[in-house]
């Protein structure tokens, strides 16, 4: 049962809770030395709060499968909870920062609009999964996390480049 038992994930936990607390750092340096250029931006600040949000998941998750016999329904629901909340901002985020609706114009090669919403959602929607096989013991529990966390740092540090190096362009 390795994918029901968060004491079996500890070391994932853990390294993912030091990985996203430094990355999370990193990118709001980042983000404060191009604050002039992102803050007056619907896209770049909807890009600069999903890379916080997404990394503040990876963290989260990571304490929550930390926490000492939180067992497998506490630990479901906790994910989802988290899931459901990171899945609504980084959503909300994405379609409020699409060209047609920030009124800013098309920036970016085609396609990477929704290349950024499509990340977005595999960064979420598998720690949704995640909570669902935990809260009902079947259908691969903590597995889910691995391509969460993964889509959630490949978008966060997309973000990152962008905010980054991209703005400078």
């Amino acid at each position: 049962m390795t994918g029901y038992s968060s004491e079996l994930w500890e070391s994932f936990f853990v390294a993912n809770a030091g990985a996203a607390a430094a990355l999370a750092g990193l990118v709001f340096v980042g983000v404060s030395i191009n604050i002039a250029r992102i803050a007056p931006s619907p896209r770049l600040s909807g890009r600069a709060l999903e890379a916080f949000v997404l990394l503040a998941e990876v963290l989260v998750v990571a304490v929550l499968g930390l926490v000492p016999r939180i067992g497998r329904t506490g630990l479901g629901v906790a994910l989802g909870l988290v899931g459901a909340a990171v899945w609504l901002v980084v959503t909300r985020t994405a379609v409020a920062s699409l060209p047609s609706r920030s009124g800013e114009a098309p920036q970016g090669p085609p396609g990477s609009n929704v290349t950024r919403v499509v990340l977005g959602q595999l960064a979420t929607v598998p720690l949704i999964v995640a909570a669902v096989t935990l809260l009902v013991g079947s259908g691969g529990g903590l597995f889910w996390l691995v391509p969460a966390i993964v889509f959630a740092y490949v978008t966060a540090l997309g973000d990152a480049w962008v905010l980054l190096v991209e703005i400078l362009r």
